[in-house]
């Protein structure tokens, strides 16, 4: 009898086992990297609300999928669930670019204003193609590296200037520089190469590629604070139990609220890390501040014409 107790609780256990999901979660940065951290305590909830039935395996640093492949491959099940930046996709819709306006929102309670005016808005256009938004966290304000000092938009004349969205090549254009298109885990060999120049990024994306090593400069422009997101797949997300499917979105909405905290918190801390490891850190020139300025107006110009009314509606609501 004993024996058939010890057999049918392996059975249970066995069984149970077979009926766990796994799934693995393509993020963006690696694993140093807040909103990494922020996706693995996303899934650590996920799991422990789930009491192990459902399970993310987070694959950092793009090791699944490359920025450009997140949106498709999550689309088409090659991954249920990733991570990466949400302005990756304006040349889709602009919509998408909204956080990556310069000067639009240049500061964490601005954008995070911004970001809950056109949430619905971009939910709406992911579930239209099968994809469900689950939380979005921001990225530190964008600043500008270069080897050597700048002090107008003139000194960027002619210069190879890392982008990486729609909304960075045109900025970087109408600042008179060539944009660049370079994978985040490929720049210090691009500047160690003399493929780019200069980049604008993140204090976070400085301290995470190591920049001392390549460049000299650090400019806090705070040009606009850039939205990663989390998607799922919605047919994958739907086949869960809806016990599961809750334990998702409320994990989701806990780890938005905790990224827009650590952005906060950690900005400060990345910026002194630059400064620690050699890299000088200045305020905006102020002869380029003006210049800066004008080509935020035209971007932010352009893009109400591309947005329609739709983007008219996120804007009244952002300024209100």
């Amino acid at each position: 009898m004993k024996r058939l107790i010890v057999a049918g609780a392996a059975a249970l256990c066995s069984l149970a086992a077979q009926s766990a999901t796994s799934w693995n979660l393509s993020a963006e940065q690696p694993d140093a990297n807040y909103l990494t951290q922020n996706v693995r305590q996303f899934a650590d909830e996920v799991k422990a609300a789930t009491k192990g039935e459902l399970e993310f395996k987070v694959q950092s640093n793009s090791v699944l999928l490359k920025r450009p492949e997140v949106k498709r491959g999550v689309q088409q099940g090659i991954v249920p669930i990733g991570e990466f930046l949400m302005s990756a996709l304006g040349n889709e819709d602009p919509m998408f670019e909204i956080d990556s306006v310069p000067f639009l929102a240049n500061s964490f309670d601005a954008t995070e204003k911004l970001w809950k005016a056109a949430r619905e808005q971009i939910a709406q256009r992911l579930d239209k193609q099968g994809i469900v938004l689950v939380y979005g966290a921001p990225w530190p304000p964008q600043g500008i590296y270069t080897k050597t000092p700048v002090a107008t938009v003139a000194d960027f004349k002619g210069a190879r200037f890392r982008a990486y969205s729609a909304s960075t090549s045109r900025m970087v254009t109408l600042m008179g520089a060539v944009p660049t298109t370079i994978q985040t885990a490929e720049v210090p060999q691009a500047f160690s190469t003399g493929v780019i120049d200069m980049m604008i990024t993140s204090p976070a994306t400085g301290v995470d590629t190591q920049a001392w090593d390549y460049v000299k400069h650090y400019y806090d422009v705070q040009a606009f604070i850039p939205q990663a997101i989390v998607i799922a797949n919605k047919r994958a997300l739907m086949a869960l139990p809806a016990e599961q499917r809750q334990a998702v979105m409320d994990a989701g909405r806990k780890a938005e609220a905790r990224g827009w905290q650590m952005g906060r918190e950690l900005t400060a801390k990345l910026t002194q890390t630059l400064a620690g490891k050699g890299i000088a850190v200045h305020p905006v020139p102020p002869a380029m501040a003006p210049e800066l300025n004008k080509i935020g107006q035209t971007m932010a110009e352009e893009w109400l014409k591309k947005a329609g009314p739709d983007g008219a509606k996120v804007l009244e609501a952002y300024r209100r």
